[in-house]
């Protein structure tokens, strides 16, 4: 029976309203009717001035991540040309972003959790400006990958503290939105990026891409503290503070600082963020959950597509600067759809149907490697290849590109939420690696098995979706964690 009650929430809705789960300090209920508890009600649901600008600088943090990601694929030539690198050496500075990111993501839970989600974003801005000034001077090989790693490391960072401070600051009729439009700045970044750098040198798009690190860095001074950050640490003054000018100065906010307050406590009672606090019995779903949306969201072909698009258009037959725009274009309307629909049809909805999308992109492309070997339909297959290439990103940016982080940072309680994030954090980052190192490799034994294989995966994750993932659309952090972890008191 207790296993029962543990698996039923990650498969079956609960309505917000029936989900009590606070009392407040002296033991008696707060509710003033006498119920058994506090149901949680939102304080307001307007997306206030502050709100926005704070999920500007978050969008700023993800934004970079775009121009990281497709920076190397459009700036191969032109760094070999004027550097004099080896195709060693250049594969060295494409691949050690993700060392970097490694690096981020290994510290990026506790360190978030220790300093605080708005000293994080000050320190990944940081990073990213000093990642883009070596690139912009260097003159050798060295500077260029400590470059590279920096922008890595940052976005490591990023990957946690952007969708976790979202998290926790969005009223949860807002929250989708918000986050859905903050994740998919990384799309709106590559897109951009790959339209830019088709026309300019890459010293030149070095520093373009430097000014959303700048502005990330501005943003900073007029964006507060995440309000369940400070109840956590025990700054109470702070904490109500912070969301008060999170919902507005007229809003009341008393019914939802108590329930944050309470349930934070709760929280603290029962375990410390530790680890091994991960494996307990209440929190392995969630951690299977997590670790398996990073594993089908890295290990679906991203990074072979991203760091690898000019080589596959190339052995396609298709000119990669008509690649490069066409693909930029088609996955703005794909971004713009998916925070349109997150809300309306919910995080699970979107996420099998990207990653159905993904699955038929990934065999489209093998089909057309496979034709092609085979001399086949010669006029088909670049256009094949193209379509491919085009339903996987436009599949991968309205879903599988922020929703696993979505899910990610609503589902783990703030007691274990650091912990948590560092491991899934570091297993996405890992997956990212073995995609990018193994990709060149696959590509030669067989080009088309290799997006059969990412295909397959994809299929897999459809599976593990549908069967396993948790819809949070609708309902408070606190409802959320009570109704996933069943500490309902």
């Amino acid at each position: 029976m207790e296993e029962e009650l543990v698996k039923k929430p990650l498969i079956v809705k609960q309505e917000p309203d029936n989900i009590i789960i606070g009392k407040d300090h002296g033991g008696t209920d707060s509710t003033s009717s006498g119920g058994a508890g506090a149901t949680f009600k939102p304080s307001d649901s307007r997306a206030t001035v502050i709100l926005i600008i704070s999920t500007f600088v978050a969008a700023c943090s993800t934004f970079t991540g775009g121009c990281i990601a497709v920076y190397s694929s459009l700036a191969e030539s032109g760094i070999i040309a004027d550097l004099g690198l080896t195709v060693a050496e250049y594969s060295v500075f494409g691949s050690i972003f993700t060392i970097g990111a490694l690096i981020g993501a290994l510290v990026s839970g506790r360190t978030t959790d220790a300093i605080g989600r708005r000293c994080m974003f000050w320190i990944v801005g940081i990073f990213y400006i000093m990642g883009w000034l070596a690139i912009i001077f260097a003159k050798g090989v060295w500077l260029l990958d400590f470059g590279r790693l920096s922008l890595g490391f940052g976005f490591g960072l990023t990957c946690y503290v952007g969708p976790v401070y979202l998290a926790e600051i969005t009223p949860k009729n807002l929250r989708g939105g918000f986050m859905s439009i903050a994740q998919s700045m990384t799309s709106y970044g590559a897109s951009l990026t790959l339209i830019i750098g088709s026309f300019i040198s890459w010293r030149t798009l070095a520093i373009i891409g430097s000014i959303p690190g700048l502005l990330l860095l501005l943003g900073v001074f007029l964006i507060p503290e995440s309000p369940r950050w400070l109840a956590k640490i025990g700054k109470e003054r702070e904490f109500e503070a912070a969301l008060q000018r999170l919902r507005g100065q007229n809003a009341d906010i008393s019914q939802e600082a108590s329930d944050i307050i309470d349930y934070t406590e709760n929280l603290q009672k029962n375990s410390d963020d530790k680890i091994l606090n991960l494996f307990q019995r209440k929190y392995v779903h969630l951690l299977i959950v997590g670790i398996g949306l990073m594993i089908v969201q890295a290990l679906g072909g991203l990074y072979g597509f991203m760091f690898y698009m000019s080589e596959i258009f190339d052995s396609a037959g298709i000119s990669s600067t008509v690649g490069f725009i066409v693909v930029a274009i088609l996955r703005i309307p794909a971004i713009f759809l998916g925070a349109a629909l997150i809300d309306k049809f919910g995080r699970r909805t979107l996420l099998m149907a990207s990653a159905i999308g993904e699955c038929l992109g990934c065999f489209l492309t093998g089909l057309s490697y496979l034709l092609q070997d085979h001399n086949w339909w010669k006029e088909v297959s670049p256009i094949l290849a193209l379509i491919g290439v085009l339903v996987y990103l436009a599949s991968y940016s309205f879903g599988m590109e922020g929703i696993p982080w979505i899910i990610i940072s609503e589902i783990f309680p703030i007691n274990v939420k650091g912990s948590a994030g560092t491991l899934c954090n570091l297993v996405s980052w890992i997956c990212s690696w073995i995609v990018s190192y193994t990709f060149n490799f696959l590509f030669k034994w067989s080009s088309a098995g290799t997006f059969f294989i990412y295909a397959s995966i994809c299929g897999l994750g459809v599976v593990f979706i549908a069967k396993l993932v948790p819809e949070t659309k609708g309902r408070t952090l606190e409802e959320i964690h009570a109704s996933l972890t069943q500490i309902l008191q």
